[in-house]
């Protein structure tokens, strides 16, 4: 994150002895980023960090891809994918993917185990629900709208906490997620043209200290071997001979936190702005967007929805998560859709839907956008909640 944070006890130099009640030394851990040339963060365990007992081979449930064959836009309906007993990260249903980015959805009531993803940051958006964060940085509640990011290989386990279940939409990176460049100055603060701010960024604001010995936790890792966790991937069940939630302190940049949609500044025009506007996070060859409540255009001519694009360099998966999408009326679009459309296609309004839109002066409505420059693939649960008559939603016609 662009900011600094300190919580719970640290010395006052890095790197110098800091000691525990008993005399001996907590163990400093440094966490960065890029090896040691961007954001990194000094962590104090009272135990060993590198302690392990066990390591072995897990097998999480299999994800297996297809091309988008033939092109053609589509249809996901999330909502049929409910399940019972799921957890929020072995749980996760995989709808696409590709060698940047796969994206899931969970619907989730109990716990996960403990986890960290050592390919990449993951991105969640919570749908609906309460949640609890914890990690080795401390704990998150986040709720309905909320954004969390969890950098890579930070410890952390997933806890609903509502009286439902929790529905999110996990986009699991192979690098770094944050706020888009352009948003920052050259040593990382928000600058004034950002649609949201560091007072709307929270952090873990205090220690977690679990007691434990010989606590299991899944890693995903990069390997060699392509298995059911994808190319390129690979699973491990380590144990450590000490609960990782030992830290008393940590100071530095880097992360969990939570920002939420319902903070994002909309940034509007005389004439309809283009989906860069609402651009919240940048990742390895993606971007994720927010559309939020907003005034539109006010040019006295000006046609509010969005005109025919043709994006040719990506994908476009949009998750329709609230409110009234008055350009995609009629196309079957709902509350959990997904749309894809992919780059070889031109998308647009639904038929209508420009007349019907002039004159407006206000969107009511709430979405999560991914834009991905490589092109996604389908994934089985995707598959499953496809929509199959989507694509001709535009011609009025059935397939031919």
């Amino acid at each position: 994150m662009p900011y600094y944070r300190s919580v719970g006890e640290v010395p006052r130099k890095r790197h110098t002895q800091f000691r525990q009640p008993d005399g001996s030394l907590y163990a400093e851990e440094l966490m960065g980023q890029e090896g040691f040339s961007s954001d990194s963060s000094l962590l104090y365990h009272r135990h060993l960090p590198t302690a392990i007992v066990a390591a072995e081979e897990f097998s999480p449930p299999a994800v297996t891809r297809a091309p988008n064959l033939p092109l053609k836009p589509r249809h996901l309906r999330t909502h049929k994918l409910d399940t019972a007993g799921a957890d929020p990260v072995l749980g996760r249903q995989y709808l696409l993917a590709n060698d940047d980015v796969r994206i899931a959805y969970a619907v989730a009531d109990r716990p996960s185990p403990l986890y960290r993803s050592a390919i990449g940051d993951e991105c969640l958006y919570v749908e609906a629900g309460d949640l609890r964060v914890e990690s080795t940085f401390g704990v998150l509640e986040v709720t309905a709208g909320d954004y969390v990011i969890i950098p890579t290989s930070v410890v952390h386990r997933l806890v609903p906490t509502g009286d439902g279940p929790v529905r999110l939409l996990a986009f699991e990176a192979t690098g770094h997620v944050g706020p888009p460049k352009r948003y920052l100055s050259v040593r990382g603060q928000f600058l004034e043209h950002s649609p949201y701010c560091e007072r709307d960024v929270r952090g873990p604001g205090e220690p977690l200290l679990v007691d434990g010995e010989d606590v299991e936790v899944l890693v995903r890792h990069r390997s060699r071997a392509s298995g059911p966790g994808g190319s390129g991937t690979a699973w491990t069940r380590f144990v450590y001979a000490n609960h990782p939630f030992d830290v008393v302190g940590w100071d530095g940049h880097l992360y969990p936190w939570a920002f939420s949609i319902h903070d994002f500044e909309p940034i509007t025009g005389r004439v309809h702005q283009p989906p860069p506007v609402h651009q919240t996070f940048q990742g390895p060859n993606f971007v994720i967007c927010s559309f939020v409540p907003r005034k539109v255009d006010y040019h006295p001519q000006a046609i509010p929805v969005p005109y025919n694009h043709h994006n040719v360099d990506s994908d476009e998966m949009m998750f329709y998560t609230g409110g009234n999408y008055e350009a995609r009326r009629g196309s079957g679009i709902e509350q959990g859709s997904i749309s894809l459309h992919p780059a070889g296609f031109t998308h647009g309004p639904q038929p209508g839907a420009v007349e019907r839109a002039i004159g407006a002066d206000f969107f009511d409505e709430l979405a999560v956008m991914i834009d991905t420059f490589r092109p996604l693939d389908l994934c089985d649960a995707g598959l499953a909640c496809e929509d199959p008559g989507y694509a001709w939603t535009w011609s009025g016609r059935t397939a031919r």
